[in-house]
């Protein structure tokens, strides 16, 4: 097996018991038993268990990289919204881990928080004001909209429905097959709202 196999196998084995039981929750050893490799192999790659996580958290919070493709997309704000709800939930798909990452950092940070994580929600939420400020400005969203609260209440809308999966699976289908129908419910929310107009 070669370097990169050694490294490769430890960040897949680490990324799995990180998400399980936290930088805290996990050994060395356990670490390196579960991954095949010698304890010193954590050191050599990572320099211990600390820059282990830390690139796990690395690649786990890439994918949040995106939303500069969103924000330089020729798009109307109406259509990069959109383009961030279907992103949202892709990322959500296809990493599923990630929600364990992000949400035991929000309550448990560690030293990564504020180098990777804080930085990449930071982005995010600027970049999501940014467009909400642009749909004012071209008057697609309503005036007196605040895009900071905006911005809150759409990535919370699209994290939690993820994060809630084991809560609310007897009664809300997760199914991929929905997403398409997810994407169109979210989107009426944000540009109708709930309320019956008269």
């Amino acid at each position: 097996m070669d370097r990169q196999d050694y490294r490769t196998r430890l960040v897949s084995t680490a990324t799995a018991l990180f998400a399980e039981r936290g930088l805290h929750g996990v050994s060395i050893r356990e670490l390196s038993t579960a991954a095949g490799v010698s304890i010193s192999m954590v050191s050599y790659y990572f320099d211990g268990k600390e820059g282990l996580y830390w690139s796990v958290l690395q690649e786990q919070f890439a994918c949040f990289d995106y939303i500069d493709d969103i924000r330089e997309k020729d798009a109307t704000p109406l259509e990069k919204i959109e383009e961030y709800i279907r992103w949202s939930i892709k990322r959500h798909r296809s990493n599923p881990l990630l929600l364990r990452f992000y949400t035991s950092e929000l309550t448990t940070p560690t030293r990564g928080f504020a180098t990777i994580v804080q930085p990449a929600i930071r982005k995010v939420l600027q970049i999501l004001i940014e467009i909400i400020e642009q749909g004012i400005a071209q008057q697609q969203f309503r005036q007196g909209l605040n895009p900071e609260d905006t911005a809150l209440a759409m990535a919370g809308m699209v994290n939690y429905y993820f994060l809630s999966t084991l809560a609310t699976q007897e009664f809300i289908n997760h199914s991929p097959e929905r997403d398409e129908e997810l994407i169109r419910h979210y989107m009426d929310i944000f540009t109708t709202g709930i309320v019956q107009r008269s």
